[in-house]
């Protein structure tokens, strides 16, 4: 080998090496590591020695069998995590740009991608039958880190680290109540006299929808908690209160009479809503560009179909921490 090349070579250390020494750094361990690499500990021991021995520096430091990143170890796993994703990504993309086709994976909320986006993937499908979409379960929270995670519908004000966002709806709340409701609702005070659900992770909902409407009188802590929405709505559909809900998640029980909206006039804008979300290092897979576009025109076709039957001014009051 020519000796000008030996500075490339040494510079460059095997994708294997890296990959066993992301994955042990991640884990935490070479033992979780070797299962997620379906590798022997003794493989994946061996590959992180030989990549220390072919930078020269200690990765971790080993203490009773042990391993914990070094400070240099810190600072490279950092690098080489972005590195590896940025590869698979553009492997990804060069494998499925001659047509347009290959596999998506994506995440999303379970009541929204029940209520919202499943009944609206037929659609996709026959517009894109090249592609495959692969559904991750859901996780609070997200890690675009995992080479098996595209895309997610997240809750949220738009703004994660390192993220392109696009909202799509779940801004307007609306109230709902059993379709004949136990007390006549004809005014925002008649709501202090019912009973009152409430979403496990927003808590200030019912206290931010009285103040905007200036109900006194009302406990916006009480009442039944609930952890999903769609619950919520069946809870309401069977009797047992009224409650705030993203439009998009209940126009259709509504269109149904299932529930009621006794006061269409008294929704409230939230600063949050359901974005569909991705990495940079994403940002040019084929298969996602098709996605995103066609559910930016699902989203806005909706927007203009619920704003047709829901012709009444809104008001901005009220902001959510939803995670649902």
């Amino acid at each position: 080998m020519s000796s000008s090349l030996l500075p490339l070579r040494r510079l460059t250390p095997p994708v294997h090496l890296l990959r066993a020494f992301s994955t042990v750094a991640r884990f935490g361990g070479v033992s979780r590591a070797a299962e997620a690499l379906h590798l022997t500990q003794s493989a994946v021991s061996k590959q992180v020695q030989e990549l220390e021995k072919w930078v020269g520096v200690p990765l971790f430091e080993r203490n009773r069998k042990r391993l914990t990143l070094s400070s240099a170890g810190e600072r490279y796993e950092k690098s080489v995590r972005a590195l590896l994703s940025q590869l698979e990504s553009a492997t990804l993309e060069l494998i499925t740009s001659s047509d347009g086709g290959g596999a998506l994976h994506l995440s999303t909320l379970p009541t929204f991608g029940a209520k919202w986006l499943i009944p609206k993937l037929p659609d996709f499908q026959t517009r894109h039958p090249q592609v495959t979409l692969h559904f991750v379960p859901y996780v609070q929270g997200y890690d675009f880190g995992s080479p098996t995670l595209d895309c997610a519908i997240l809750f949220g004000d738009g703004h994660w680290p390192n993220t392109r966002a696009h909202y799509l709806t779940g801004r307007e709340v609306v109230l709902i109540a059993p379709r004949n409701p136990e007390q006549s609702i004809r005014t925002p005070a008649d709501v202090a006299h019912c009973t009152r659900l409430r979403h496990v992770t927003v808590p200030q909902a019912w206290s931010r929808w009285s103040e905007t409407y200036g109900v006194d009188d009302m406990d916006p802590l009480s009442g039944p908690q609930f952890d999903q929405f769609q619950t919520i709505i069946r809870a309401v559909q069977a009797g047992m209160g009224v409650a705030l809900v993203p439009r998009c998640l209940v126009q259709d029980e509504i269109n149904a009479g299932l529930v009621s909206e006794p006061l269409p006039q008294h929704s409230v804008l939230s600063d949050q809503g359901y974005w569909l979300c991705y990495p940079e290092t994403r940002a040019n897979l084929t298969p996602l560009q098709q996605f995103r576009d066609w559910l930016l025109t699902r989203a806005e076709a909706a927007a203009e179909a619920e704003a047709s039957l829901t012709a009444s001014p809104r008001r901005p009051a009220l902001a959510s921490n939803d995670l649902e």
